[in-house]
C-alpha cells in the first residue's frame, strides 16, 4: 500500500513538474535569436537547474556532501522561480490571445515581434527574480505573534498558562544551523512554561540534520515544564521512527496519540499525523481514546498537525487546538488553495468552547522562499478566570 501510494503520488508530481518545465523551456526558447550560441547555452543551464532538486535528493539518500547540498539548493530555488515564470508565461499567452482577437496590441509590439519577444522574456525573467528574491529574504525575518485566548470555564488548572508554539521547521538542507539558532533565540526570549512543536520539524531524511547536529542546537530551548511534540506528514515522507528517536535523544518529547499531564496541572494531548496510514502505521485512535482517563477540571490544549475537520474537535472538552501544515500556502497564489481547502487555513479560530491556532510556520519546504506571509514564532497566552487553586 505504501509502495503503491509512493508510486502515484510521484508519478503525478513528475507529469506536472515536466509538462511545466517543457512549457517554460519551449516559450523561453522561442523568444531567443535564432543564430549564435544562446540557444545551446539556455538548452544545457535550463535541464541543469530542472534536474537540480531530483538529483540532488537521491544524492542525499546516498551521501550527504557539498554536491548534494549545492543540488538541493539550485533546485529549491528554481521550484519559486518556476512558478513565478510559470505564471508570467501564461499571462504573456493569455494576452497573446485575447490580441488575436481583438487586435489591441500598439503598433510598437506588432511592427518588431523579435525585439518584443526579447523584451517580454526579459520582464517575465526580471520580475520572477524580484519575486523570488524578496521571498527569500522574508524567510530570514521571523515574526512573534502574540495571542491572548480567554478560556471561559471553570478548572482547578493554572490561572494563566504561557505556551511557545513552533510548526513547520522542515530542519535538514536548507533549514539549518543559523535559522534553527534565530529560532532558538526567538522562543528563550518569550519565557514559556511549555514549548509546542506541532510536527514537520524535520524536512525529509534525517542525515543531514544528523549531519550538521543539529539537535544539539534544539537541546538548548528553554520552558519550564518542557519541549514537546506531535508528528507531521515528513516526518513520516523521510521515516518516523529514526526522526522521532533522534529529537527525543535531544531533549524533545514526543506526544503520540496520547495525553500527558504535565507539572499536575494541565493536559497536553497529542495525535498522530493523519497520514500514518500511507506509511504502513496503522490507523490513528478517535480522539476519544487519545482523551481516555483526562481528568476534565484541568486544562487540555490539543496538538494535531494537520487542521482538518475542526467540528469533530469542538465540544469534547479541548480548550486549545494548535495547528500547522498548511504554511498559508508559502508561494501566493496558493494560500487561496489552502483557504479553500481548510476550515481554518491560518490564525485564530473558534467553534464552540474550543480555541483553535493553525499557524504558517516558522520553516519553508522546498523553496526557501515565502511570498504569501511571513514565517513565525507563536506566543500563546492562555487566561482561565474562573480557575480555583489545585487540591
Amino acid at each position: 500500500m505504501r509502495t503503491m501510494g509512493f508510486v502515484i503520488f510521484f508519478s503525478i508530481f513528475f507529469t506536472i513538474y515536466g509538462l511545466v518545465n517543457y512549457y517554460i523551456y519551449v516559450r523561453g526558447l522561442q523568444a531567443l535569436p535564432r543564430d549564435g550560441s544562446v540557444r545551446y547555452w539556455y538548452t544545457a543551464v535550463f535541464i541543469l537547474v530542472a534536474l537540480s532538486y531530483v538529483a540532488g535528493r537521491f544524492l542525499e539518500k546516498l551521501t550527504v556532501c557539498a554536491a548534494s547540498d549545492l543540488l538541493v539548493w539550485v533546485g529549491s530555488f528554481w521550484l519559486a522561480y518556476m512558478l513565478y515564470l510559470f505564471l508570467g508565461v501564461l499571462t504573456v499567452d493569455i494576452a497573446r490571445l485575447a490580441n488575436h482577437v481583438t487586435g489591441f496590441f500598439p503598433a510598437a509590439i506588432t511592427d518588431n515581434p523579435a525585439r518584443a519577444k526579447l523584451i517580454t522574456l526579459a520582464a517575465v525573467a526580471g520580475l520572477s527574480t524580484i519575486a523570488v528574491a524578496a521571498g527569500h529574504i522574508n524567510t530570514l525575518y521571523p515574526k512573534i505573534t502574540r495571542l491572548e485566548i480567554t478560556v471561559d470555564r471553570e478548572t482547578r488548572g493554572p490561572r494563566e498558562l504561557h505556551l511557545v508554539l513552533a510548526t513547520d521547521i522542515h530542519l535538514g538542507v536548507l533549514i539549518s544551523n543559523s535559522r534553527l539558532e534565530t529560532l532558538v533565540a526567538g522562543i528563550n526570549g518569550l519565557d514559556a512554561d511549555a514549548v509546542l512543536l506541532a510536527g514537520d520539524i524535520v524536512d525529509e531524511d534525517i542525515a543531514p540534520v544528523i549531519e550538521k547536529n543539529l539537535g544539539e542546537l534544539l537541546r538548548s530551548i528553554r520552558s519550564r515544564h518542557g519541549v514537546f511534540a506531535v508528528t507531521g506528514n515528513h516526518e513520516y515522507i523521510g521515516g518516523v521512527r529514526p526522526a522521532v528517536k533522534y529529537l527525543e535523544e535531544h531533549g524533545v518529547t514526543f506526544i503520540r496519540d496520547r495525553a500527558l499531564l504535565v507539572n499536575g496541572r494541565y493536559y497536553l494531548a497529542g495525535r498522530e499525523d493523519r497520514s500514518a496510514p500511507r506509511f504502513g502505521n496503522g490507523q490513528r485512535k478517535r480522539l476519544e481514546e487519545v482523551l481516555a482517563g483526562v481528568d476534565r477540571s484541568h486544562p487540555v490544549i490539543l496538538m494535531d498537525h494537520q487542521p482538518g475537520r475542526l467540528d469533530a474537535v469542538a465540544g469534547r472538552g479541548v480548550d486549545l487546538q494548535v495547528s500547522g501544515h498548511t504554511h498559508n500556502g508559502q508561494l501566493w497564489p496558493f494560500n487561496y488553495v489552502t483557504a479553500a481547502i481548510y476550515e481554518l487555513s491560518r490564525g485564530y479560530g473558534r467553534l464552540g468552547d474550543t480555541h483553535f491556532y493553525v499557524s504558517s510556520g516558522y520553516g519553508t519546504w522546498g523553496p526557501p522562499v515565502r511570498t504569501s506571509g511571513r514565517p513565525e514564532i507563536v506566543s500563546i497566552r492562555l487566561h482561565f478566570p474562573r480557575a480555583t487553586a489545585p487540591r
